[in-house]
C-alpha cells in the first residue's frame, strides 16, 4: 500500500466516524439523553478536525482525498443504527468498537517503513492519542450506563 492509500484509508476511517458519531448524536437529543452528548460532541468535533489534516495530508503527497467513507461507512451506519434502536448502551458500544478499530489501524500505519516522518509525527502525537482518549470516554460512559 501506498503512503497516500494508507492516510486515504485513515480518512474514510475518520469520515465514517464523523458519519457515526452524527447519527448517535441524533439519537441521543432524540431521546433527549443530553449528559452522554455532551461527552460524544467533543469526540464528534475531534472526527472532524482529522478529517480535515488528513484531507490535507493527502494532497501534500500529489493524491486526491477521498470525500465518503466508502463501504466501511455503509456498514458502521447500519451497526449504529441497530445498536441505537436496541439503546443507549448497545450505541455506545458500537461508538467504542469503531474507536477501537481506528486506533487499530492507525497503529499498523505507524508499522509502515515508507510514512513520511510528518505523517507518523501527526499519528503518534495528535490522533492515535486522541482515539485513546475517545476509548476512555467511552469505557466511563459504558461504565455508568451499566451501573
Amino acid at each position: 500500500m501506498t503512503t497516500v492509500e494508507t492516510i486515504d484509508k485513515l480518512l474514510k476511517n475518520e469520515l465514517s466516524a464523523t458519519e457515526t458519531y452524527q447519527q448517535a448524536m441524533d439519537k441521543l437529543r432524540e431521546d433527549a439523553v443530553l449528559a452522554e452528548s455532551e461527552y460524544i460532541t467533543p469526540i464528534y468535533e475531534d472526527h472532524k478536525q482529522a478529517v480535515s489534516t488528513l484531507q490535507d495530508q493527502v494532497r501534500q503527497l500529489g493524491g486526491t482525498p477521498s470525500d465518503g467513507s466508502g463501504a466501511w461507512g455503509v456498514w458502521a451506519e447500519i451497526v449504529q443504527g441497530g445498536a441505537n434502536m436496541m439503546g443507549k448502551e448497545s450505541a455506545l458500544k458500537a461508538l467504542q468498537k469503531g474507536e477501537k478499530s481506528g486506533a487499530e489501524d492507525y497503529e499498523e500505519a505507524l508499522q509502515e517503513a515508507d510514512l513520511p516522518s510528518e505523517v507518523r509525527s501527526l499519528i503518534e502525537t495528535k490522533l492515535l492519542p486522541a482515539q485513546q482518549s475517545h476509548i476512555r470516554t467511552l469505557d466511563r460512559l459504558l461504565d455508568a450506563a451499566t451501573a
